[in-house]
């Protein structure tokens, strides 16, 4: 079961954007730009729920690499290591 973590190596503030684009398996600045584009539509309401969220979603284990995999049992991301 795959669980939502805080980025530790791809954040620009705390990580969660970085965390829901691993999760989603999507990429990070897509989620960003989504972030920003709500946040100033929303009038502050998200940056609100951001904040919350950042304290609420743990960060990632310690030790490198993520163990969430894709059905063919590795992380496309960091395959190329």
């Amino acid at each position: 079961m795959r669980k939502l973590y805080r980025s530790r190596t791809d954040k620009q503030i705390s990580g969660l954007c970085g965390g829901i684009a691993r999760y989603f398996n999507i990429d990070s600045t897509v989620v960003r730009l989504i972030a920003l584009i709500a946040a100033i539509c929303s009038f502050g309401t998200v940056v609100a729920i951001y904040l919350i969220a950042s304290l609420i979603v743990p960060k990632e284990p310690a030790g490198g690499m993520h163990y969430d995999f894709n059905d063919y049992g590795y992380d496309e991301q960091y395959s190329k290591f």
